[in-house]
């Protein structure tokens, strides 16, 4: 009689998914009960498969959060863990149902546990009998190696659960990185056009005013001629007017001025040939600005090196920033020989961009370890030998670069002789306060863009022998203003 009600009771606190006594059993607004993992798993595949979550007996949606603990069924099920058969109950377990005999075969096609009387009944005449403890063995390895097995698929389970998990917040990262993406690709867009629309406006302004001004000095003109047309109008009305003598007194001179004056027109009042607004090729902005965004997908962390011999260069903390020593702590005729950065680069496509904001002058670039048997500082001392700057900062010397000089003359430093060194002047309708460089080494290529001015490209080095390491190059030249290497969220 007890055996079956604590067998009810149990049934009553097992859950309904695992079929194992409740563990921190949680209640649904329907009233059923379930393991807190057991519903929980319920409710993220709810969610993996985009449905609702719904209660796995009676299906009632019900909403997560309102999951309740159910601490009197958990004190129901851990009072029943604790209870035990008493020994009359415990021995009548061990018998037969059918015969109240003692249960000590087990009958291998049934696989069932018998007494004496059922391996004679019809039910299991002919089978294969034998005794408990000579089985129990085997069937207790045949059962651990399904434990095992059932283990390792949970294990599967675990594991391709965390997977699903990974996934999710995989997938949710490349989307908001997307978004993010999108958002900082039509905000650069949008102040591309802006940029242009601001030109526009100061240009038409600045026609606006020169208009005004012709406009002015036209009337002035004109008044004049008007005062001068009234006089002698007046003075032809007074003579016809007055007696013969008033007529006649010094009538040449009047006839004269009235034969010869002719009224002349403003300069400006006919209409000047002027320039109509045309819309912008948005088409050509949009390559531009996708090239630079193509390129910034290589963007490399980059420092600087302290310079290894006497410098009147400053680099910051951080290796960020450089600077040079101000006028007075430099020989007048010392050369600023730069800084080179990290890491190093011998194969792939590398980019970083350098905020020059405050400058009045700087060169950057890639320099490569064209003569790495010999110290560079002391190589480029060497052929310097008073020549000018652009005969050092030249490719057959191992620097792709560009430069500014006397705060707005742009150059490209190009091979050339020390005969007739030269520079190639850059025109560049948007003075950059920041620079991109992008390094393809296996192209042979490096390129500079303006990203002030939407990425448009300043220069381009091409079919350039790389066989040697490239560094990243920095020179403040002898303008005390930082060069900042940015980082791709500035």
């Amino acid at each position: 009689m007890a055996s079956g009600i604590l067998m009810n009771m149990k049934e009553e606190v097992t859950c309904p998914i695992c079929l194992e006594l409740l563990t921190e059993p949680m209640s649904l607004d329907c009233g059923h009960t379930f393991c807190q993992a057991c519903i929980t798993a319920n409710n993220r595949g709810s969610i993996i498969g985009q449905g609702e979550s719904c209660c796995p007996v009676c299906r009632i949606s019900y909403q997560p959060e309102n999951l309740r603990p159910n601490r009197h069924v958990a004190n129901i099920v851990e009072a029943l863990r604790k209870v035990k058969l008493s020994p009359k109950e415990e021995q009548k377990s061990d018998l037969c149902v059918h015969h109240g005999e003692k249960l000590l075969l087990f009958c291998q096609e049934d696989e069932k546990i018998i007494c004496w009387l059922c391996e004679r009944s019809r039910d299991h005449r002919g089978h294969h009998t034998f005794l408990m403890e000579e089985i129990a063995q085997e069937y207790k390895e045949k059962l651990q190696a399904a434990l095992d097995r059932l283990k390792a698929e949970q294990q599967k389970a675990e594991k391709l659960d965390d997977d699903l998990e990974e996934e999710r917040t995989s997938k949710k990262d490349q989307i908001e990185h997307e978004r993010k993406s999108v958002l900082y690709y039509f905000r650069e867009l949008r102040g591309i056009l802006a940029r242009e629309q601001q030109k526009e406006l100061q240009r038409l302004e600045k026609e606006a005013a020169e208009n005004h001004d012709d406009l002015v000095q036209a009337e002035s003109e004109l008044a004049q001629q008007k005062k001068l047309l009234r006089d002698l109008i007046s003075d032809l009305e007074h003579r016809l007017q007055g007696s013969a003598v008033e007529m006649l007194q010094d009538v040449k001179g009047i006839m004269e001025r009235s034969k010869t004056f002719t009224l002349k027109k403003p300069k400006t009042l006919p209409m000047k040939q002027r320039r109509v607004f045309r819309a912008p090729d948005l088409g050509g902005m949009l390559q531009v600005f996708n090239e630079l965004t193509d390129v910034r997908h290589y963007w490399v962390h980059v420092t600087l090196d302290p310079p290894t011999d006497k410098s009147y260069n400053v680099i910051s903390e951080d290796r960020r920033q450089v600077r040079s020593l101000p006028l007075l702590y430099i020989i007048a005729d010392k050369t600023n020989f730069g800084v080179l950065g990290s890491p190093s680069i011998t194969s792939g496509k590398h980019y970083w961009e350098v905020d020059v904001s405050q400058k009045c002058a700087w060169i950057m670039g890639v320099y490569g370890e064209k003569y790495p048997d010999s110290n560079r500082m002391d190589f480029l001392r060497q052929i310097i030998n008073s020549q000018p700057l652009c005969s050092i900062f030249q490719p057959q010397y191992g620097y792709w670069v560009i430069g500014l000089q006397n705060h707005s003359e742009y150059k490209a430093f190009v091979d050339s002789d020390f005969s007739n060194p030269k520079t190639l002047t850059l025109f560049l309708s948007v003075p950059p306060r920041r620079v991109g460089v992008f390094l393809d080494y296996d192209a042979g290529t490096v390129s500079f863009f303006n990203v002030t001015n939407g990425g448009l490209l300043i220069y381009k080095f091409s079919s350039c022998s790389f066989s040697q390491k490239m560094f990243p190059y920095f020179n403040p030249m002898k303008c005390t203003a930082p060069m900042t290497l940015c980082s791709p969220s500035s």
